[in-house]
Formats: C-alpha cells, sequence, structure tokens
C-alpha cells in the first residue's frame, strides 16, 4: 500500500502532463481496465521476474516499495515510460512483445497506482488512425522534481504566474509569409526567396566581436540539420526521430513538445531521421515524418490537427522525406527521397484538411514527355531523382521552384541507346522544375546535367534575386549543383541566362552561351574500365547547405569545400558505389595544399569574386548574411564565425560542443536580436569530411544542441 501511495505521487502528475496524444490506432481517449487487466498478466509473465509483482524490484528490494521506480520515473512522462518499455524491455528480446501488450503494461502500471482511469492516456489513444497502429506522442513539458518526485506528504506551493509566449501566437497568412516582419524567421530561408537574408541590424560588424551565449537547449540525441523557427517570441525546432518543441525564444523555457512513436527498422528500411526543415502555416506547425506521412501540429499546444499518410512505409521501405514542406497558397508541397522502383515524387496537402491535392512524379513515366530519356528502360528499372531540399516560391509569379537530383542507378544509363528516338539523359533528374501550386501542373523544367554519372545533384537551394540581364531587370532563379557551377534561369520561363564556374570542379569543361547545355571532360566519363579522378567529391564542392544573398549588393555567400575522389572500378560482378562498376574514394585536390573549407563571396551582377576565406576545416553550416554588415557560417572543427561581409575578415567566432550541421538564424523578441544555431553531428555532409581532416576529433552522438547567443545589455530602444 506504501508503494501505491507513493507511486499515486509520481504518476498523478505525470499522466496529467501528458494532456493531449494522438495516435494511429482507434482505440478510445483511456486505456480500459480490461487493458490493465490483460497488462497485469503480461507484466507478470515478462517483467516480475526482474521487478517484482509490484515493481518492488524482486530480491533487490529497497525498504520501502516502489523506491526504485521512484527515483528512476519520477517527474517524467507517460510517453517517456511507454517509449523506454516498447524499446528496451525485456532485455533479452526488446521490442519483441509488440505495441498492444507494451501497451497493456503500461496500463497496468498505472492502474496500480489508483489514478482514476478518465484521468490517464496512453500514447496511442486518439481518432487518427494508420499503418501499425504506431502511436504519436504530444507532451507538456513533465511536471515533479528530479530524482524521487514529489514527496507523498507534500502539497506545491504553486509557481509565480508568468505570461506564456504561445497564448499571444498569431495566425501565419499568405501575406505574412509574403513579407515576413524583419524579426521573425518563418521558412527555413526565412523568405519564400531561399535568399536566407536577415534585415536585422542590432547585431553588426562594430558590436559582433561581444556576442555571447545567454541559453542553450539539449535537443533528442542523433544527427540534426534542423532550421528552427520563430514566430511572436516562440521558436519551433525538430530533431532526431521526428521530436518538436516549442521554445520561449527568450528564456529557452519548454512550452510544449511532440514525439512521435516510430516503426521499428527492418532490415533494408530506410528509417530516416535526419529533417532539415519544418513549416509554420495558419495555426499549424508542419513536419514530415520518417514512417511518411506529414503531420499538422496546432502551435499553441502541440495536439494533432491532422496527420496524412503520404505513402505507405511498409510497402516503400527505401523512401525517405527529409527536405521538409514548403506550403504556398494553402498547399503544404513536399518532396521523397531515396531508392524506389519509378523513383520519386512531389507531392501537395491542403494546409487546412491534409487531403491530397496533387502528385507529380520526378521520374518522366514511358509514353510522356520526357518518357523517352532512360534508354528504353522500363518504368520499374527507372530509380532515383530524390527531392531532399525544400521548394522556393514566387508569389508574383505563383510558381514554386524545386531542385531534382541524380539517379541512383547509373549502369543501365552509360551507354546510350542505339534506338532512334532514345536518349539517355534520364529527365528529370539533375533538374530545376517550376509548378503551378494550385494544380501541380508543370509549367517549365530546365535539365542542368544530362545523365549524371558522378552523383553531382542539382538538388539545392532555387534562390530568387531580380537581377539586370541586358539592360532589363528580370526575376531569375539561381542555382548549383555539387559542382559548384552554377545557372541562371529566367523564373517565368526557364530560359537560361549565364553560368558562373566557382573553379573547384572538372566535370563541365562549358556551357553553351544559348542553351545552357552542358559539354563533359572526356576524362571523366565512365564505362572504360580506368579510374577517374573527379572533382569534387560527391559529398558536394556545394551541398544542401545553402548559399545567402543579399538583395542590395547582389552578393552571394556560399559554403564549399574543396575535394576529390577516385572513382575505381570494381571487381565484375560488383556493383560498387554506383551501379556503373566504380566505388568512391575520397582525396584531396590534385593541386591541393591541405585547406578544405571554402567560404566565398560571388557579385551576381558582375559575376566576379569579391573575397575568398580558405581554411582547415571543411564548411559544414548554410550561411546567414544580414543587414548589420556580417556573415554567419560554421565548419567542422565546432566553430561558428561572423565575417565582414564586405571582405571576409572573421570578426567573431566561438567553439561548439557539436558539429554545426544545420542553417544559423537570426531573430528578435521585444526590440532584442539573438542568432540561434543547431548542432548535431553525423549527417551526410558533417559525416563524409572527417578521412580528410583526421585530427579533428569530435563527439559522436548524443550532443544535438539548440544555441542562442545576444550581445550584452538591453538594446539601445528599451
Amino acid at each position: 500500500m506504501q508503494f501505491k501511495k507513493k507511486l499515486q505521487h509520481v504518476l498523478i502528475p505525470v499522466a496529467f502532463s501528458v494532456m493531449a496524444i494522438h495516435g494511429r490506432a482507434q482505440v478510445p481517449a483511456a486505456f480500459t481496465a480490461a487493458q490493465a487487466t490483460e497488462g497485469q498478466s503480461a507484466y507478470s509473465q515478462n517483467c516480475a521476474g526482474c521487478h517484482g509483482r509490484d515493481l518492488d524490484d524482486g530480491e533487490f528490494a529497497p525498504p520501502v516499495k516502489g523506491t526504485a521506480f521512484t527515483a528512476q520515473w519520477g517527474g517524467k512522462s507517460v510517453g517517456d515510460l511507454f517509449t523506454f518499455i516498447s524499446t528496451k524491455m525485456p532485455p533479452s528480446g526488446a521490442g519483441s512483445l509488440g505495441d498492444s501488450t507494451y501497451l497493456q503494461i503500461t496500463a497496468f502500471i498505472l492502474q496500480s497506482n489508483s489514478v482514476p482511469l478518465d484521468a490517464k492516456i496512453l500514447p496511442n489513444a486518439g481518432a487518427t488512425s494508420g499503418a501499425n497502429g504506431r502511436p504519436n506522442a504530444r507532451q507538456s513539458p513533465p511536471s515533479g522534481g528530479p530524482g524521487g518526485g514529489l514527496s507523498p506528504y507534500a502539497s506545491l506551493i504553486p509557481a509565480p504566474p508568468k505570461p506564456n509566449p504561445v497564448d499571444k501566437l498569431t495566425p501565419v497568412t499568405d501575406a505574412l509569409l509574403q513579407n515576413p516582419p524583419p524579426g521573425e524567421w518563418l521558412t527555413w530561408r526565412r523568405t519564400y526567396d531561399d535568399q536566407g537574408f536577415s534585415p536585422l541590424k542590432q547585431i553588426n560588424k562594430s558590436n559582433v566581436a561581444q556576442l555571447r551565449s545567454v541559453w542553450s537547449w539539449s535537443l533528442f540525441p542523433g544527427a540534426n540539420e534542423a532550421t528552427p523557427l520563430v514566430h511572436d517570441g516562440v521558436i519551433f525546432v525538430h530533431s532526431s526521430g521526428d521530436h518538436v518543441q516549442a521554445l520561449d525564444a527568450v528564456t529557452g523555457d519548454l512550452l510544449w513538445q511532440y514525439s512521435r512513436q516510430l516503426p521499428k527498422a527492418k532490415p533494408g528500411t530506410f528509417l530516416n531521421l535526419v529533417k532539415r526543415d519544418i513549416a509554420i502555416y495558419g495555426n499549424y506547425i508542419l513536419l514530415d515524418t520518417s514512417d511518411l506521412h506529414v503531420v499538422a501540429l496546432d502551435m499553441k499546444t502541440g495536439d494533432v490537427a491532422w496527420d496524412h499518410e503520404l505513402l505507405d512505409f511498409d510497402k516503400n521501405p527505401r523512401l525517405g522525406l527529409t527536405g521538409g514542406p514548403v506550403v504556398a497558397k494553402g498547399k503544404v508541397i513536399v518532396g521523397t527521397e531515396g531508392q524506389a522502383p519509378g523513383g520519386n515524387m512531389i507531392i501537395a496537402l491542403d494546409a487546412a484538411t491534409g487531403k491530397e491535392a496533387w502528385r507529380f512524379y520526378t521520374i518522366a513515366r514511358p509514353g510522356e514527355p520526357g518518357g523517352n530519356t532512360w534508354n528504353g528502360l522500363p518504368l520499374e528499372k527507372r530509380n532515383g531523382a530524390s527531392v531532399w531540399t525544400a521548394g522556393s516560391y514566387d508569389p508574383a509569379l505563383n510558381l514554386v521552384f524545386f531542385g531534382v537530383a541524380q539517379t541512383y542507378d547509373t549502369g543501365p544509363l552509360v551507354h546510350p541507346s542505339k534506338e532512334p528516338g532514345i536518349t539517355n539523359d534520364g529527365l528529370y533528374t539533375d533538374t530545376t522544375l517550376a509548378f503551378d501550386p494550385d494544380t501541380g501542373k508543370l509549367v517549365w523544367h530546365f535539365q542542368h546535367v544530362a545523365n549524371d554519372q558522378w552523383d553531382l545533384d542539382w538538388a539545392f537551394e532555387r534562390q530568387l534575386v531580380n537581377l539586370p540581364i541586358k539592360g532589363e531587370t528580370k526575376r531569375v532563379v539561381v542555382t548549383a549543383g555539387k559542382e559548384a557551377f552554377y545557372d541562371a534561369l529566367d523564373a517565368a520561363t526557364g530560359k537560361y541566362l549565364f553560368s558562373m564556374d566557382l573553379g573547384i570542379q572538372n566535370v563541365i569543361t562549358s556551357a553553351d552561351p544559348v542553351t545552357g547545355a552542358k559539354t563533359i571532360n572526356h576524362q571523366v566519363v565512365i564505362g572504360d574500365g580506368e579510374t577517374k579522378t573527379v572533382c569534387p567529391h560527391a559529398g558536394g564542392a556545394k551541398s544542401w547547405i545553402p548559399a545567402s544573398l543579399n538583395p542590395d549588393s547582389k552578393i552571394l555567400y556560399v559554403p564549399l569545400v574543396e575535394s576529390c575522389m577516385d572513382l575505381i572500378p570494381v571487381a565484375p560482378g560488383e556493383r560498387g558505389g554506383l551501379s556503373s562498376g566504380v566505388r568512391f574514394t575520397i582525396r584531396p585536390r590534385l593541386d591541393g595544399d591541405g585547406k578544405y573549407g571554402r567560404f566565398e563571396a560571388i557579385n551576381l551582377e558582375t559575376r566576379k569574386v569579391v573575397w575568398t576565406d580558405r581554411q582547415r576545416a571543411p564548411q559544414t553550416t548554410g550561411a546567414l548574411a544580414t543587414a548589420g554588415g556580417i556573415v554567419f557560417d560554421g565548419s567542422l572543427d565546432r566553430y561558428i564565425r561572423a565575417y565582414d561581409e564586405s571582405n571576409g575578415k572573421v570578426l567573431w567566432e566561438t567553439r561548439l560542443n557539436d558539429v554545426p550541421s544545420s542553417c544559423p538564424i537570426t531573430y528578435s523578441v521585444n526590440g532584442k536580436q539573438y542568432v540561434a544555431v543547431v548542432v548535431g553531428n553525423g549527417g551526410a555532409h558533417a559525416a563524409t569530411w572527417p578521412p580528410l581532416v583526421p585530427e579533428i576529433k569530435n563527439p559522436q552522438g548524443g550532443g544535438a544542441q539548440l544555441w542562442v547567443f545576444e550581445l550584452p545589455g538591453k538594446p539601445a530602444n528599451q
């Protein structure tokens, strides 16, 4: 009885702290007596031998029953308990009992403490349903204290009241996304045009050296490439394993969190937990999940508003969602990535309901335009064309722009077919696509490189800027592939305008001045059985870590890595890294000097390099330029730096606890400007470069964190 009293005080606040948890199985909002009864039997069979009949740890029971359980679980949530049981127990067969049994055991543990049944909500309670009955969990911050939890003889003293930022959250409208306030960060690159530029200037060249850490927040462990969003004083951040948290952007206090219960990875399953982007629209935070859903969360509570399954995860084990959504005119538009017969797709959902609006396949179908560009392969033999970076949008043109990657199955495209009318170009790989977001109609496309045999994607940000072209100001789409070879296109029509080669690659020798068609260096063409030295490495001179563009000066700030690869033929019958029969190896440039990180400023009007900063450590974050005359960027050695925008001089730097593999942002609340960046080693970009710099040692997992910086003192206007 003493155990039950103590457990009651531990779990009553925990049960109420869950508040609302939504899942995909049709079950009542509270667990039933039948579940608890079945759970008692399951507990006796699988758990009691180690933990005793009443969680008293059997023969090792402490003097007061339940003390060991209280010490471990006091102050934690029901979702935490369910997740632990379902993924760690029993030790001899973790996860082997099935979700329904784990649910019943959790119900029994909660029932045994005399909490009223209607007060307890289990991790899969809710009305929505989906594959595998896997639960989602929206949790408010856990209550109770550390260690043993609240004494059964104590009453809580209420905390002093203080304002909660979520109470002041306002809907994010189309107009707000088109013209965000200077202090807001509402898309992964702040604005629809993907410029990654902030008009804030409180932090500037003269004072950035005083920048200091004001607070930090530990994220769920794992690789993290997340870009936070900020709206009305609340910062929203997601982390590995499909967790989203809302924090007070000034203090770092946790306001709510959402945790998705994911299916267990099976052999051959592509369960990619790294995400780069979430979106905000209306009253919702929108995220794509590792089990191929898009979920809308209430921005004030974290409750699930709707949950839409894009694809059956069990039937598409090699597809994933990592780029994140863009919202345009009420459509949530997201691309898939990975390896699957028939390739990938871009899907649009209605933002209010989650209902699918349209779907576009990024590999041209036989019989459709471009369907004859796959060397005569049947559809099920065509592969790749991933979309792994979020799109951009031009409201005036009403066009959404996405980039598409290469094929993962290069072998069948090495040698062109001799059949008339058939090519091996492989549409829509390495292509910019421009859609009408209302209908999904493809308005135009431009293929930057045909038949990519080197894994050198053109899948990255499509930046929009007004530029003078032959005496006329045009709206221009600027983008580059991994070669750091930039193409500029007319945003309205897709017409080729010009190119810029940043001088790191040896694949493209020239671009046709009229059509933009690329001439390929014959010395890197695969298929003759010889080793090819190709620059850059497939990790990219340019990669998904985006450039920042100052719309006033028209200067582009690009994080780059200088490297090469040897593509070495494998033995007959082996596939290698590419199905053309070669494997990747990384190497320095033939003319290299041991400096791999390169941060470069280019004037888009003159197409001239303004300055270049080179260092030993490869660059690993996106760039952030501000009206304060500074540009932020980070690197593999865990530093984040502020550069003078005019000459590249480092004005400030600090070392973080882990590798920054995301995009720094800046925002303001109550007149004060902050800079924030997420760290978390393990993403593909950060994992590629360590062989080049073996002396740089970084933590391996567990260090994911959100860092926030400010200037000391109050702003001048306060």
